[in-house]
């Protein structure tokens, strides 16, 4: 890593764009709104902004069906829009990278109505057909949004797939001319200047081409599609492919979102020397408070599991020069202060430092979901009416209807993992919709924003957003945070988590409490008597050169250790 590429010590920030801010008052976050916060994430630090689908869609599926690759969504306003978002984004020397979705389309895409017209059609080969009788479904399948993941078209005596919606037909990426038009509207993008892409679902493009039926798991009606579908047998001819026709040819980027892939395959998507992508999202510790029913549980993690999967990403990737994505939320996931942390008031800004600290320190690209930095909070509604996404309104009639958990329950868990919970809006002030409209927002605000907004973190220099603004200074200042080999410190701990990041030259010592009590953590006996300077803390803290640290409820601590070379 002599030339070490510019992503390896940058830090994203995640716009979800209809949640962001509203320029024009019609309860939607737009492309405007967001060049109106450009100053606030340039004050914050990060180097790369991320923005979810801006494409052209009917919205089923929050923009993650597209009906026009090369058009912009018309909420979010113009393509002229776009081009001067992306030219100030670059003035405040940031990049902007965004959402490829190629897996599926939207059915309202000129290429899947072409389809349905005739299987002599040119473009029915761009999508997944089986011949059937609308009777038998090809295989077990269940769609990721409830029911089966066929849905049958009786004027063609076939069913198509779509891994998702019925709305989100999957794309034939067998069919060479599907995989020209994706890279056509691939450099679309990049030769207008944009830095990169979030690729959704990437592992899920090449499927088994036997089909065949899948496990049930998780309580469901229907088999899982990841046996078939993820990690497919040309998977990765076709992003070989992408990268020597598009990707190789720009200096940009890439980062696969990769449901139910491990170390192995995520090596084989990373390392350098096979021409692939720079990064992958795995999801191992998204599963840790997973239950009999899947995702929507009232489970809390366990530590030394959470400890057991960062580590394992850690030391896998690194020793196969692979690179790691590191994150605790994103859009289809709940806030981390309230799934690994504790969002009461007592506690939740001490928390939300304490897992940027933990986060942060590892070895990868770091990425921030928008509100992250002011440590916002899952949002509790009182009725299922309140929420808008597609998977939770699924869930609610399953588990009430099909399941029998009851309302308290079902609502619970929903509390604690719905999507929506990272698509309430931006809480911008303290005044009306927080500041992230003057009309009516497209979803309801998370009541607490009175008190967690931006201008209450900006006034405060104790608040979360500043001790985030030093973290991404730190990564930005120190080299052995990118370069630092990752070692795991009393790995069976349930109350703290402590690893080292070593050079030759130097070591740093990262400790977080992961609990309301105050906790003992002894210094490994390599350090013990030298002196470690403190390099970031959420508490009053001294230099240490002492035997043992007291960390408070929630407390964390980097110290830094330069070591003598004899």
């Amino acid at each position: 890593m002599n030339n070490i590429e510019w992503w390896r010590d940058s830090v994203v920030y995640q716009v979800y764009p209809k949640s962001f801010n509203d320029s024009n008052n019609d309860g939607i976050g737009d492309i405007p709104g967001i060049i109106e916060k450009l100053d606030y994430l340039q004050k914050l630090g990060v180097d790369v902004i991320w923005l979810n689908p801006i494409y052209k869609s009917p919205q089923v599926d929050n923009g993650y069906d597209i009906s026009n690759y090369r058009e912009i969504y018309s909420k979010f306003g113009t393509m002229d829009d776009f081009e001067k978002l992306l030219s100030e984004t670059h003035k405040r020397h940031m990049r902007l990278i965004l959402d490829l979705v190629v897996n599926h389309t939207s059915d309202q895409h000129p290429w899947f109505k072409e389809a349905k017209k005739s299987k002599e059609n040119p473009y029915h080969d761009y999508y997944i057909w089986k011949d059937g009788d609308g009777k038998k479904l090809p295989n077990n399948w269940g769609s990721s949004f409830g029911g089966p993941t066929w849905e049958y078209v009786d004027k063609l005596g076939q069913y198509y797939l779509h891994l998702f919606a019925k709305q989100q037909p999957d794309l034939n990426w067998e069919n060479p001319k599907v995989r020209q038009d994706v890279y056509d509207i691939m450099r679309f993008w990049l030769n207008k200047g944009v830095d990169g892409f979030r690729m959704d679902v990437i592992s899920l493009l090449s499927k088994d081409p036997s089909y065949p039926d899948g496990p049930v798991i998780q309580n469901k009606a229907y088999g899982s599609y990841y046996k078939g579908a993820a990690n497919g047998p040309k998977i990765h001819d076709y992003l070989q492919e992408m990268n020597k026709e598009v990707l190789g040819k720009y200096d940009i980027v890439t980062v696969g979102e990769t449901p139910h892939t491990g170390i192995e395959d995520a090596v084989k998507y990373t390392d350098s020397k096979r021409h692939e992508l720079n990064m992958v999202f795995h999801f191992d510790h998204m599963h840790l408070d997973y239950d009999e029913n899947g995702k929507f549980s009232t489970k809390r993690f366990k530590l030394s599991e959470l400890k057991e999967v960062f580590t394992r990403w850690q030391e896998g990737m690194s020793q196969h020069d692979g690179w790691n994505s590191l994150y605790w939320s994103n859009h289809d996931q709940a806030r981390p202060v309230t799934r690994f942390g504790a969002d009461d008031t007592k506690w939740r800004t001490q928390s939300a430092k304490m897992l940027g600290t933990i986060l942060h320190m590892q070895q990868g690209t770091p990425f921030i979901f928008e509100g992250e930095e002011i440590g916002m909070t899952n949002a509790k509604f009182d009725s299922i009416d309140d929420y808008n996404d597609i998977e939770t309104k699924d869930i609610y009639r399953d588990f009430i209807n099909n399941k029998k958990l009851g309302y308290d329950y079902t609502m619970k868990s929903i509390y604690l993992k719905s999507r929506d919970n990272a698509r309430t809006p931006m809480q911008w002030n303290d005044g009306e919709n927080a500041g992230f409209t003057g009309g009516t927002p497209w979803m309801k605000l998370n009541p607490n924003y009175k008190e967690i907004n931006v201008q209450n973190a900006l006034g405060n220099s104790n608040s979360v957003f500043y001790y985030y603004k030093k973290l991404i200074e730190l990564r930005h200042e120190l080299p052995i945070i990118t370069t630092g080999k990752y070692v795991l410190l009393d790995k069976d701990n349930e109350s703290t988590y402590s690893y080292l990041r070593k050079t030759d030259n130097e070591i740093l010592y990262v400790n977080g409490n992961f609990t309301a009590e105050n906790q003992v953590v002894e210094i490994p006996e390599t350090l013990k008597g030298k002196e470690g300077q403190i390099v970031i803390s959420n508490f009053d803290s001294k230099a240490t050169n002492d035997d043992k640290i007291e960390l408070p409820p929630y407390g964390a601590v980097v110290y830094l250790y330069k070591l003598n070379k004899e």
